[in-house]
């Protein structure tokens, strides 16, 4: 697909492709695409700097009903095809503004990022951050859920899951992929490998750069697609796409997909892990010397990065389930600590490649539950601190944490237990978050009050199911 820089590039693409269409996409606060239609024949080059009003009090974590007119501003570079519209829909991502004063809207997650970006620049440190995340998924053939005051359910299934290896099928052909043995089986174990690639094609087709595809560890239908790092505001936008392109094609054949952190007891849950680099120049800031091939930089940024993981993670893991999967004693990355094979640590330092335009921190506590725009951010601006006031993270912890005497393993910091401990680190600690203006209090404030009030409490304040297995009968 051809680089689009300009409004006139936008327009001709539509022209070219046929569009009656044009749909204007932007982030919601915690973290879902929303968006709101035109006729093609409306957008003209003036829209990408007057806008398209919409009102801003409808949106989660938003405006007050006072203060609702907003606009949406949409961005050029960001166009493309919408593969899924039946009618020819050309699709662009948006800023949003206030029309009173004009000025950029301090609670929309894609101009917290932007200003990250250029906070990084104001530094002279670097003048680009490229991040790649590996999102994982599940696709699921069914699923049901409920809450009432009297009952709680929920009932997930898949064709290749393990527990349906005694299903009456008619036939029932077995190849079922057995708890924690998901990882890179063949067809007919793999039953999901053309969806796989027709997601993979989906996202090339709109632009995005995919490195690779494959069935992921758990049973049920887990699965990963890797994209090319890229900068930070371009990461974020893709991997909104890729959501958005996986759950619909998905769909198209029946199936459904969920990035909820944990949804199966007793096997994997679905991670993000999340790689980091710093370049000036067109050259890459992390090559060096030190362990593991690192820059002092690096090293500094990794000191900044584990200081601030608490705070971090309020974003990275901003869901009560995120922290189903970050259980210490398992695979996932609990320990606040760095090394350059150790898995479960939080940072670890890929030792694929020896080229330094390679070497970066893989960041493995995020999850894909979380808003892009805002674990980009926060994960960038800790970096910096680090960097600025010389944080060392210390000695790398390259032994096998499980095997280490109690009381040294005493000695390494965790991730918060919990969505309550995360915020509670958040609010006591975001200095480093309000540099530049990047976030801001409000922002802050309001992300800790929004999940508080519509997700810890509510959580806390109903009954789970497996309470009646474990007290009825007390």
């Amino acid at each position: 697909m051809a680089e689009i820089k300009t409004p006139h590039d936008v327009l001709k693409l539509g022209r070219e492709a046929g569009a009656k269409a044009v749909d204007f996409r932007f982030m919601d606060f915690p973290g879902l695409w929303q968006h709101t239609t035109i006729p093609f024949t409306r957008l003209k080059e003036d829209t990408f700097e007057e806008g398209q009003g919409f009102d801003g009090s409808s949106i989660r974590g938003w405006q007050a009903i006072n203060e609702s007119d907003m606009l949406l501003i949409p961005d050029p570079t960001t166009a493309f095809m919408d593969p899924f519209a039946q009618i020819p829909t050309l699709v662009l991502i948006c800023d949003i503004q206030d029309p009173v004063t004009g000025e950029d809207y301090s609670r929309d997650p894609r101009n917290v990022a932007r200003k990250a970006v250029n906070y990084l620049r104001s530094t002279g440190i670097a003048d680009t951050a490229f991040f790649g995340p590996e999102a994982e998924f599940f696709i699921f053939d069914d699923v049901r859920f409920d809450q009432r005051n009297h009952e709680a359910y929920y009932y997930i299934d898949s064709n290749e899951a393990e527990w349906n290896r005694g299903r009456v099928e008619k036939p029932n052909l077995g190849h079922k992929i057995r708890h924690k043995e998901g990882y890179f089986p063949c067809p007919p174990a793999d039953q999901l490998m053309d969806l796989r690639n027709e997601m993979m094609i989906t996202m090339m087709e709109c632009g995005m750069d995919v490195e690779t595809q494959h069935h992921e560890v758990g049973t049920a239908g887990q699965a990963e697609i890797d994209l090319r790092f890229a900068e930070l505001v371009r990461m974020a936008d893709q991997l909104v796409m890729y959501k958005y392109i996986v759950k619909n094609v998905a769909r198209k054949y029946g199936k459904t997909v969920t990035f909820m952190p944990k949804p199966i007891f007793g096997d994997n849950g679905s991670g993000m892990h999340t790689h980091f680099s710093l370049w000036k120049e067109g050259e890459p800031l992390f090559a060096g010397g030190g362990y593991a091939g690192l820059s002092e930089m690096a090293l500094y940024a990794i000191g900044g990065i584990l200081k601030h993981a608490p705070s971090i993670i309020a974003f990275s893991n901003p869901t009560t389930n995120s922290y189903r999967r970050l259980v210490p004693g398992y695979e996932a990355p609990v320990n606040l600590a760095y090394s350059q094979r150790n898995r479960s640590a939080a940072c670890r330092i890929p030792m694929y490649s020896p080229s330094p335009k390679s070497k970066r921190i893989e960041f493995r506590c995020p999850d894909p539950s979380c808003n892009p725009y805002f674990v980009f951010s926060a994960l960038m601006m800790a970096g910096i601190d680090g960097i600025q006031n010389k944080i060392h993270p210390g000695e790398p912890l390259d032994k096998d944490i499980y095997d280490l005497p109690a009381e040294e393993a005493l000695l390494v910091q965790k991730t918060p237990g919990s969505l309550e401990e995360a915020l509670n680190a958040l609010e006591s600690s975001h200095d480093f978050l309000l540099k530049g203006d990047v976030f801001t209090e409000d922002v802050i404030s309001t992300w800790i009050s929004y999940k508080r009030k519509r997700e810890v409490d509510p959580i806390r304040l109903r009954p789970h199911p497996y309470e009646f297995c474990l007290y009825y009968d007390v």
